[in-house]
């Protein structure tokens, strides 16, 4: 369900004090600072078996992450539930988290990965550099229209990897009036 009564849980993971790993949640930050109705936003180091039933208390999940080789600025992709199985459950893929609301709580909920590219990860030390800043703005801006759009899927063919993002993100800026 993706109409205007959808609802959509924006989850942004990673760490901050890992420097551009911490994107995920400083677009939940951003995010939630506009205040925009109807949407749930989250934030956390990691995704857990726990975050199923948040998921499944919503008709779309947008997840957040970095990204430390995808396309610049960033991408946007389908997701589909996948069983995982591993030594942990105290973090999980956003593919898991989907299965575990399906098969647990019986969600129908839609998923997303929103992944921003990242530059620098292997220091300690919080605050973004300033690469990751510039497509920290992008993805936002690419996140509210979406929003408000509620074109996820239509978005998720244009934005996925492999796609010519650059180019659809001066088309998204374009169209709102940006330069």
């Amino acid at each position: 369900m993706t109409g205007s009564a959808a609802r959509i849980l924006v989850y942004g993971y990673g760490n901050p004090g890992r420097l551009d790993d911490g994107l995920g949640p400083a677009v939940a930050e951003e995010l939630a600072a506009l205040g925009l109705p109807g949407i749930t936003v989250d934030s956390n180091y990691q995704l857990s078996v726990e975050d199923a039933a948040a998921v499944a208390a919503h008709d779309v999940a947008i997840f957040v992450d970095a990204d430390t080789a995808g396309p610049e600025p960033f991408w946007f992709d389908r997701l589909e539930p996948r069983r995982e199985t591993s030594f942990s459950t105290h973090s999980v893929s956003p593919q898991a988290v989907l299965a575990l609301a399906a098969d647990l709580l019986g969600s129908r909920a839609e998923g997303y990965l929103l992944g921003i590219r990242g530059y620098e990860f292997n220091e300690f030390g919080e605050g973004l550099s300033a690469g990751a800043r510039d497509n920290l703005g992008a993805a936002v801006g690419f996140l509210r229209q979406a929003l408000v759009d509620r074109r996820f899927a239509e978005y998720a063919a244009a934005y996925r990897p492999g796609s010519d993002v650059s180019r659809c993100a001066r088309d998204l800026r374009h169209q709102e009036g940006a330069p």
